[in-house]
């Protein structure tokens, strides 16, 4: 592969194509990523490089060195961990409840008729609506603002897989997530949908950034943690 010298960083541009063919499987989970010395002669850099590029989907939980094996292949999803904590639906299906998605919605919204919205977007946007159920009772509403740039996909069948793969195939590499949580009250749609009163919910707000800082992704989740609480569970 022939790396551009007007593009990001040589180590960035590797990373990038290290981790799509882990993505489409050209490097299965549990295997071992190619060695330095073969990946230095294909992308023509130095081992410095090679390593930096290495270290990056370290990081993000992509790939684990091991000392005298070589660099493990851990995980293939377009968002992986982007540290070694262990994410809330992990947890909730490896201790055994059942966490399904159900109900979804697309549309597309003016911005004018979102003020929130004008924070953070331009023109219109895409708003995709996904209900949870745990244990087949529903648990969490999302409601996801999109910009139309990235022109998605109409049948709403096709949200109930993982929104984060279908903004990746649309050329979207995320750099970070920033989550605020709190409490507050949701709509009555919102409400009527989670099964509750009008009463306080846990509350969380996600923002999602590509590797150019652009805000790609600002959602609204609530929680109805009467069924179960929202557990951070970190590994040391």
């Amino acid at each position: 592969m022939k790396l551009l010298r007007n593009k990001e960083p040589f180590y960035i541009q590797v990373k990038n194509e290290l981790k799509e063919r882990i993505i489409k499987g050209d490097y299965p989970i549990g295997s071992l990523l190619p060695p330095e010395p073969v990946l230095e002669k294909e992308f023509g850099v130095s081992k410095i490089t090679i390593r930096k590029a290495v270290e990056q989907l370290a990081i993000e939980g992509y790939v684990e060195k091991h000392s005298g094996i070589g660099t493990t292949i851990l995980d293939n999803r377009a968002v992986s961990k982007l540290s070694k904590g262990q994410g809330f639906s992990e947890y909730l299906l490896s201790t055994g409840y059942k966490l399904k998605k159900g109900h979804v919605t697309i549309a597309k919204v003016e911005i004018s008729d979102e003020p929130i919205l004008s924070k953070y977007f331009e023109g219109s946007c895409y708003c995709i609506e996904r209900l949870y159920t745990l244990n087949d009772q529903p648990y969490i509403h999302f409601t996801h603002y999109i910009p139309e740039q990235f022109a998605l996909p109409t049948n709403p069948e096709i949200f109930k897989d993982s929104l984060y793969e279908i903004l990746y195939e649309k050329g979207v590499t995320f750099n970070r997530f920033q989550d605020e949580f709190g409490v507050e009250v949701p709509s009555e749609k919102i409400a009527n949908l989670l099964k509750t009163d009008l009463e306080p919910l846990f509350h969380r707000t996600r923002f999602s950034y590509d590797m150019n800082e652009q805000l790609i992704e600002y959602s609204i989740g609530y929680y109805n943690t009467k069924i179960h609480k929202y557990v951070v569970n970190l590994n040391v």
